[in-house]
């Protein structure tokens, strides 16, 4: 009852704190529909390209493209929204917990709209008109399009929804083709098949700052990844963060300020430095003109800069690496036991093993599936800088103002190329009917998703959510089952792990400890993991 009560007070409060939408009825709302693929409103637009990615450009102040997005992407915001909550059910099937679950997440997020800029709030409420109104009962559709801008911050405060595992590199001077600089990374926030499906390269030319580009999805009006016209690119990687008591500024809204206020790596600093965040996040941001990158570290209660020295590239998985954080104990324990410094080894291997890194090249590392030394680790390994779940790969070249983005499936789609000067130069000279990207420069798509390794991987993923599910229900299944695990995705420790489990609910503990022995033989994900599968081990030994 408490919380219930500390629910409704916060939502109340929060509506009383709803944005100035003064003028919002002047507002043209009526998209034109020129047909599935291709809307406009106004000189708003969106138009679906060849590759299934969605085009969408903006203009106006942050009402106008509030209204202009939702009104423009309503369906995608729909499917956004129906994605992301049929995970939520999923992964908290009781009726009863999702009702505490709810107020929690009200009175969780009871102040977040006091850390959230206005111009940013005008922006969300003009799309949250759009929103389905089935999910009001959840939270009223302004105050829920807020809560979903903080869901990137709580997937990766709760460790254990594997939401997040992104890792990213910057290479310039004789690392690069061309001595520019090149930032690559990927974007592994995994919610659900269905969120992934739908994407939006978003070109915002708004009334205040400069005019940007970022890779997002239907109702999102913070940034993971993107680009502006000065040439400054924002990626976020993910911290190791403690549970936080209440959201403050959502880190996807701070890369978003920077992406349309920053001019200089010197701006970015000060822009992430006036919000107070909520989690740990590493920001990379990289500027063409000054032709290099930085890692803006931020959490609740520290700040720290990082730049390289005498070198000519930087990583960035999920973990710090400034002096700031050179004793924080939550930092020192994400690099003793997940699978981020794994993954800044074997990104760094990547990197500097491949000579003069291009757009090509940059792909070809982002797409690669093998662990360090080229070992094979089984397909969807977290250890992996491909793991084969990611909602986007994206690469740029920010002194060309130049940025290619992946098409499904996962970062495997053929990457489409934008030039965001010539972009916007065509938006701005009247409404385009077709695709704005440049074509001539598009990367294909790989040739991995023509085999049958990747047929089988796809299957495997089937099964193994299956699998999971009939576990946590104790459901009863067969040891052919078990067999088929291992054999769709041989060099993965989970494939033998699960089946493992499956002999040892059958009672057959001799197969059981065979299969958990093979599992703890091959790269195991986190030292946490390894500790499950010794335990399994014992428990085994003791039953047989």
């Amino acid at each position: 009852m408490i919380f219930i009560c500390l629910a409704s007070c916060g939502v109340k409060r929060s509506l009383e704190q709803r944005p100035d939408i003064t003028g919002i009825k002047k507002i043209d709302t009526s998209r034109i529909k020129h047909s599935d693929t291709h809307y406009n409103l106004g000189n708003n637009q969106l138009f679906k390209n060849e590759q299934g990615v969605w085009e969408l450009y903006l203009e106006g102040n942050a009402l106008e493209r509030g209204v202009a997005n939702g009104s423009l992407t309503r369906e995608l915001i729909h499917h956004q929204e129906i994605a992301f909550m049929n995970k939520l059910e999923a992964m908290v099937p009781s009726e009863n917990y999702r009702g505490f679950l709810k107020s929690f997440i009200s009175y969780f997020n009871r102040k977040l709209y006091l850390h959230v800029p206005e111009e940013y709030k005008q922006e969300i409420y003009g799309v949250s008109r759009y929103g389905l109104e089935r999910y009001d009962d959840f939270a009223p559709g302004y105050i829920r399009m807020l809560y979903f801008h903080g869901a990137h911050d709580i997937g990766h405060a709760l460790q254990d929804l594997m939401l997040v595992g992104c890792t990213s590199f910057a290479a310039w001077d004789d690392k690069t083709e061309d001595g520019q600089l090149l930032l690559g990374r990927n974007f592994d926030f995994y919610a659900g098949d269905e969120f992934g499906e739908q994407k939006i390269a978003a070109f915002i030319n708004p009334d205040k700052g400069h005019k940007f580009m970022m890779y997002t999805w239907g109702g999102m009006i913070g940034a993971v990844s993107g680009m502006n016209e000065q040439g400054i690119t924002v990626t976020i990687n993910a911290g190791k963060s403690k549970m936080p008591f209440k959201a403050k500024t959502p880190i996807s809204l701070v890369a978003r300020e920077i992406l349309q206020y920053a001019s200089n790596t010197s701006e970015a600093i000060e822009i992430a430095k006036k919000r107070e965040v909520f989690v740990s996040e590493s920001i990379m941001v990289g500027s063409g003109d000054e032709k290099k990158a930085i890692l803006i570290e931020v959490s609740p209660s520290n700040f720290g800069v990082y730049e390289v020295e005498n070198s000519n590239e930087l990583i960035c998985s999920n973990h710090f690496q400034s002096e700031s954080y050179s004793d924080d104990k939550r930092n020192l324990n994400a690099i003793e036991e997940s699978h981020s410094k794994y993954r800044f080894d074997r990104m760094h291997e990547l990197v500097s093993e491949t000579e003069k890194i291009n757009p090509e090249k940059a792909v070809a590392i982002l797409r690669n599936m093998k662990g360090l030394d080229d070992k094979e680790i089984g397909y969807g390994n977290e250890k992996a800088i491909n793991q084969l779940l990611a909602h986007h790969g994206i690469v740029f070249k920010p002194e060309e103002r130049k940025v290619w983005v992946s098409s499904n499936p996962y970062q495997m789609g053929e990457f489409i190329a934008y030039d965001l000067d010539d972009v916007f130069a065509k938006f701005e000279n009247g409404l385009e009917v077709h695709s704005v990207a440049t074509v001539v420069d598009n990367i294909p798509q790989s040739n991995f998703i023509q085999t049958k390794a990747f047929q089988d991987y796809e299957q495997f993923r089937k099964l193994e959510n299956e699998v999971k599910d009939q576990l946590s229900k104790e459901v009863e299944i067969s040891v052919e089952t078990a067999k088929e695990l291992v054999s769709l995705n041989p060099d993965f420790w989970e494939a033998w792990f699960l089946a493992g489990k499956i002999y040892y609910n059958s009672e057959d503990y001799k197969n059981a400890i065979i299969h958990f022995k093979q599992a703890k033989k091959r790269e195991v994900t986190t030292l946490p993991d390894v500790e499950v599968i010794e335990k399994m081990i014992r428990k085994s030994y003791r039953k047989l």
